[in-house]
C-alpha cells in the first residue's frame, strides 16, 4: 500500500511538470498567444512614432545593400550566363522547338513535377542569374486564408514567403488567395504555381522590397487593392507598420536578381508591374496583361538618379486586350523589349522620360484603328528637344496597321551594349514565341 501511494505520488508529480512544460513551449511557440499579442500591441505604438526615420535609413542600406554599380558588369554575366546556359541545355535539356527559350529549356519534359527547379538553370536577359529558392526546400501552400498579417498560420503562402531560409513554394491545390495586406516577400523565394490554378486577387498584391533573388511563375494576380495603414510582418523576426499601398499587382523596390514569368496580370489599383528605387538585374517574360490603364512602370521619379542603374527584360510578353498605356514607362535607366506582341493600345505602347535607354528588337506592333494613336513611342515631358539625344532604337521590328517607332540619339550597336541581353528572334516568330504567355495548363506526367 505504501508502495502504491508513493508510487501515484510519483505519477502525479511528473504529469503536473509535463503539463507545465508543455503550457510553457505553447506560450512561447505560439506566435499568435495572448502574450505575444500584447507585446505587438505595445510595438505597434513604438513603431508609430519611429516609423519615419527607420524607413529612412532602412531605404539607404538597401539601395546599397542591393545595388549594381557598374551595369556594363552586369552586361557582361548576363552574356556569359547566356552562353552558359545554352551548353548547359545542349547537354541533355529538352526542346520544344517553339523558339522560345525559356520553355524549350523545360516544358518538354513529362516529368517537369519531379523536378520544378530545373526551372532556375532556364531564365534569360539581366534576371537570369534569379535563382529563387534553388537551394532550399520545397513549402506546399495548403491554406488560402490569410487571417493575420502579423502572425500567419503554418500552409498559408504568407507564412511561406516571410521565411529566412531559401523555399520553392508550390500549392497543394487550385486556390484563390484574398489578402488583408501586401505579401511582403524575402529573399531567395520562388513562387510556383505550375500544376494549380492559384489566383492572387480582389485585395493586396505583391511586394518585393529590398531583397533580391525571387522567381514568380505562374500566378494570375488581378483586382488588386489598395491596403495598408496596418501591421504587417516581413520575416520570422520583424513586423512594422505599413502605409496605404498603391495597389499594384507586383511592386519591386529596391531589389534585384528578380524574375517575373508565365503569369497573367490585369485590373489594378496602380500598375500591373512596377519597379523603382534602383531596383536592377529584373526579367519581366511570358506573362499576359490585359485590362489595364498604366501598365509597367520602370523607375522612380525623373529626380531620382539611382535608377540609372536600373536593367531591365522585357521579353515574349503578350500586350493584350484593354491596355491604354505604359508598355513600359522608363526612366533613366538600360530596358531591352524583345520578341513581345502588342495587339492593344490606346495611347501609346513604349514611353519614358528622363533619358532612358530602349533598345525595341524583333516585336510585333499592332496599332489601334485610332489614327490619333499610331505611334509606338512617347516622349513624356521633355524638355524642348532634349528627347533628340536619348537613345531610343527600332531593330527587326514589325510594324502593323500603320503602327510607327520614332527613334532618337545614336543608331551604333555599341550604344545599345548595356541594354542588350540576348538576341533577337525573327518578328515574324513573335506569335509563336508568345502563343503560350501567362499561366501554363500544366499536369503531372504530361509535358506542360
Amino acid at each position: 500500500m505504501v508502495i502504491r501511494k508513493n508510487c501515484s505520488s510519483v505519477i502525479m508529480t511528473g504529469l503536473l511538470i509535463l503539463f507545465f512544460l508543455a503550457g510553457t513551449f505553447a506560450r512561447v511557440h505560439t506566435n499568435g498567444g495572448s502574450q505575444l499579442r500584447n507585446e505587438e500591441k505595445a510595438a505597434l505604438v513604438s513603431s508609430n512614432k519611429t516609423a519615419a526615420a527607420a524607413r529612412s535609413v532602412e531605404v539607404e542600406e538597401a539601395l546599397s545593400k542591393h545595388a549594381v554599380d557598374d551595369p556594363e558588369e552586369v552586361a557582361s554575366m548576363v552574356a556569359e550566363g547566356i552562353r552558359n546556359t545554352t551548353e548547359r541545355r545542349k547537354l541533355g535539356y529538352f526542346s520544344c522547338g517553339t523558339g522560345n527559350p525559356i520553355d524549350d529549356c523545360w516544358r518538354c519534359d513529362p516529368n517537369w513535377h519531379m523536378n520544378r527547379k530545373r526551372l532556375a538553370d532556364c531564365g534569360i536577359g539581366f534576371g537570369r542569374n534569379a535563382i529563387g529558392g534553388r537551394d532550399g526546400k520545397y513549402y506546399v501552400v495548403t491554406d488560402p486564408n490569410d487571417d493575420d498579417p502579423v502572425n500567419p498560420k503554418v500552409g498559408t503562402l504568407r507564412h511561406a514567403v516571410i521565411q529566412d531560409e531559401p523555399l520553392w513554394i508550390i500549392f497543394k491545390r487550385d486556390m484563390v488567395i484574398q489578402l488583408k495586406q501586401e505579401l511582403i516577400m524575402n529573399s531567395f523565394k520562388t513562387i510556383d504555381a505550375r500544376g494549380t490554378n492559384v489566383h492572387i486577387a480582389n485585395g493586396a498584391c505583391i511586394t518585393i522590397q529590398f531583397i533580391t533573388n525571387v522567381i514568380i511563375h505562374g500566378l494570375h494576380v488581378h483586382d488588386c487593392k489598395q491596403t495598408g495603414n496596418a501591421m504587417v510582418r516581413s520575416s520570422p523576426s520583424h513586423f512594422g507598420w505599413r502605409t496605404m499601398a498603391d495597389g499594384d499587382g507586383i511592386s519591386i523596390f529596391g531589389s534585384s536578381h528578380v524574375w517575373i514569368d508565365h503569369n497573367s496580370l490585369s485590373n489594378c489599383a496602380d500598375g500591373l508591374v512596377d519597379a523603382v528605387m534602383g531596383s536592377t538585374a529584373l526579367t519581366i517574360s511570358n506573362n499576359h496583361f490585359a485590362h489595364h490603364n498604366e501598365v509597367m512602370l520602370l523607375g522612380h521619379s525623373d529626380s531620382y538618379i539611382r535608377d540609372k542603374q536600373m536593367q531591365v527584360t522585357i521579353a515574349f510578353n503578350h500586350f493584350g486586350e484593354g491596355l491604354i498605356q505604359r508598355m513600359p514607362r522608363c526612366r533613366h535607366g538600360y530596358f531591352h523589349v524583345v520578341n513581345n506582341d502588342y495587339t492593344h493600345w490606346e495611347m501609346y505602347a513604349i514611353g519614358g522620360s528622363a533619358n532612358p535607354t530602349i533598345n525595341s528588337q524583333g516585336n510585333r506592333y499592332l496599332a489601334p484603328f485610332n489614327p490619333f494613336a499610331k505611334e509606338v513611342t512617347k516622349r513624356v515631358e521633355p524638355y524642348e528637344n532634349d528627347w533628340e539625344h536619348w537613345n531610343w532604337r527600332s531593330e527587326g521590328d514589325l510594324m502593323l496597321n500603320g503602327a510607327y517607332f520614332t527613334a532618337s540619339g545614336a543608331g551604333a550597336s555599341a550604344s545599345y551594349a548595356r541594354a542588350s541581353s540576348l538576341g533577337a528572334k525573327s518578328a515574324s516568330m513573335v506569335g509563336s514565341i508568345t502563343s503560350n504567355a501567362g499561366p501554363l495548363a500544366c499536369r503531372k506526367s504530361r509535358t506542360c
